[in-house]
């Protein structure tokens, strides 16, 4: 191979070490109303619905981050060994988040801008946390292998319980950042407050 090719293959990229970008959308739902407090109560009663509260009715949000994550994996028997040689993911973040249905006098809008920009803003770091989470389980998954498993079971079952535990990790800190931001002098509480104040 001459030096020239030689160059050329190692600055290609190999499948395990290829980058990823996650698929990031954003789904508005429409709010109506002429004044902040009519536009916020809207997001009350249109929001997007994550489960029940206590006492079974539905429980509605200002906004959400939903993700579905796919995977090819390639694994690979290795005499009697099992290597996971590659493991792409495809990740599809969607941002849901109210918009005004019709148009907002300047002074409104204004406001409503801010406000628009700091729940985006809120909801990135929850797609920022899913990304994390991605990019571990593509680092511990690429090269992982287990002796003496021919059908690729064991490396299946260590696949397994590492993403069970990074799931639960990415979930938690998700609520323990909501618990921060919504709590007493959390930024989304001040979001609110601002958006809703007169001044």
């Amino acid at each position: 191979m001459k030096p020239a090719l030689i160059l050329a293959a190692l600055l290609l990229p190999s499948p395990a070490l290829a980058d990823w970008k996650p698929i990031e959308k954003i789904e508005p739902y429409a709010i109506s109303g002429q004044s902040a407090e009519q536009l916020y109560l809207s997001i009350g009663e249109k929001g997007p619905v994550v489960g029940k509260d206590t006492a079974g009715n539905a429980r509605r949000v200002i906004a959400h981050t939903f993700f579905k994550l796919t995977w090819q994996r390639d694994y690979q028997p290795q005499g009697g060994a099992c290597v996971l040689k590659t493991a792409r993911p495809k990740l599809i973040i969607t941002y849901t988040l109210p918009k005004p249905a019709g148009k907002l006098a300047p002074a409104l809008q204004a406001r409503w801008d801010a406000f628009a920009a700091g729940l985006a803003a809120h909801e990135k770091v929850h797609g920022a946390g899913i990304v994390d989470m991605v990019d571990k389980i593509v680092a511990f998954s690429t090269g992982l292998s287990a002796e003496n498993d021919p059908g690729c079971k064991k490396v299946r079952a260590q696949l397994t319980q590492y993403l069970d535990q990074l799931s639960r990790a990415q979930r938690q800190g998700s609520r323990d950042f909501d618990k921060v931001e919504f709590g007493e002098k959390g930024n989304m509480l001040k979001l609110i407050a601002a958006f809703l104040s007169e001044g």
